[in-house]
């Protein structure tokens, strides 16, 4: 199963501007942001991410309540966060 995944923003990388590191649940990763090419995406922003890429911009309390129910479902979530953890975006 793959699952939208909600991540904050933490910077945008300046030698790629397609790209911000996020964290999710403590895991912090490069993702692709140009999905959101017309929209401000800066750091403080929450994303919704599937298979590396940022899909939309969603609020603070829309992530927290993804995040809940994601972790209610337990070994899905886990899996997404270890091949999250695992994966790379060069």
């Amino acid at each position: 199963m793959c699952l939208g995944i909600p991540g904050e923003v933490i910077e945008i990388l300046s030698d790629r501007p397609d790209l911000a590191r996020v964290d999710v649940s403590g895991v912090k990763r490069a993702i692709n942001i140009g999905l959101l090419a017309g929209e401000r995406v800066e750091p403080g922003d929450w994303v919704l991410i599937h298979v590396g890429f940022a899909l939309s911009k969603i609020d603070e309390a829309e992530a927290r309540a993804a995040t809940e129910f994601l972790e209610s479902i337990g070994k899905a979530y886990e899996d997404e966060i270890a091949a999250l953890r695992e994966s790379r975006i060069i």
